[in-house]
């Protein structure tokens, strides 16, 4: 797909992070951005800042989590603009989860994939059959992980499985639109290769009450800056990629109509060897037991 001046790009997830990063990006080549974000204040300061630049530019607070929202936010987008070429399902959550996997509570796996899962699904019901309809070219990038997309932390469970669904159907996603002969594309982006600074780690904040914790946190939650800090302590090197970074290698990902929006990186790279070796020698993933679970 070419990116031209004057088409549209809606974005979830977009009020900070590499949302906004894309977002940033997609109107640095003169597109026309839809910002969604959940949280009312940092959308508008945003898309504040956005139009400051110059940019032609529609927000809606959106918890793609409830579907009626996210269909609102495709009429919204449309009346507004009048079509969408490039739609980027990037809004995410960490669940919260504490201890083993038969200790979570149900509520930490239901949040987290009404927002990782069903909001991606979401997305591609309520936007691409006007896409695929219209005839332009298009293109839809789904944000997963390298946990769970390629291999899961297992001390990040809950969140490594709704990436491992995102994966499953971008795949399917991309078989479907080939088969309608569709000009929309498809990609599942893993960003990186390093980590990223995000609000990830407090998307607690935005944890919804009908979702809420069934009991009071073992412990308190961490910030990615005290985790940063633990780790430099623990004497281990930790490296981030700028959020620009990765918004400029989806551009550019779209722009060659590439399904893995996979970086270069020799861990990531490793992960997959090991865990297809694993697989096609019917052996347990020992893959995981360098990941310490304690």
């Amino acid at each position: 797909m070419e990116l031209r001046a004057g088409q549209v790009a809606v974005v979830t997830g977009a009020a900070s992070g590499l949302g906004l990063a894309m977002a940033r990006r997609f109107v640095a080549e003169g597109l026309k951005v839809v910002l969604a974000d959940v949280e009312a204040a940092a959308l508008e300061k945003a898309a504040d800042g956005l139009r400051a630049e110059g940019a032609d530019v529609h927000a809606r607070v959106v918890d793609v989590g409830v579907r009626e929202q996210v269909l609102e936010l495709a009429e919204s987008a449309y009346d507004t603009f009048g079509a969408v070429h490039v739609l980027c399902n990037n809004a995410g959550v960490g669940s919260g989860a504490e201890g083993r996997m038969w200790e979570h509570e149900p509520n930490d796996w239901k949040w987290a994939f009404e927002v990782n899962v069903w909001g991606v699904f979401h997305g591609v019901q309520a936007f691409l059959p006007r896409m695929i309809k219209s005839g332009q070219p298009g293109h839809v990038v789904n944000t997963s992980s390298g946990d769970g997309g390629i291999a899961p932390l297992p001390t990040a469970s809950v969140y490594a499985v709704t990436k491992a669904a995102v994966v499953t159907m971008t795949e399917s996603l991309y078989a479907h639109l080939r088969a309608e002969h569709a000009r929309v594309g498809a990609s599942v982006l893993f960003p990186g290769p390093h980590m990223l600074r995000t609000g990830l780690w407090e998307s607690h904040r935005n944890r919804p009450d009908r979702w809420a914790k069934e009991r009071p946190r073992r412990t308190p939650y961490r910030s990615l800056g005290q985790w940063e800090a633990a780790m430099r302590a623990a004497g281990k090197e930790v490296r981030f990629t700028p959020v620009e970074e990765v918004a400029a290698f989806v551009v550019a990902g779209i722009r060659a109509d590439r399904f893995w929006l996979l970086p270069d990186s020799e861990h990531s790279d490793a992960q997959i060897r090991a865990r297809a070796r694993s697989m096609l020698d019917r052996a347990n993933p020992s893959y995981l037991e360098s990941f310490v679970l304690d």
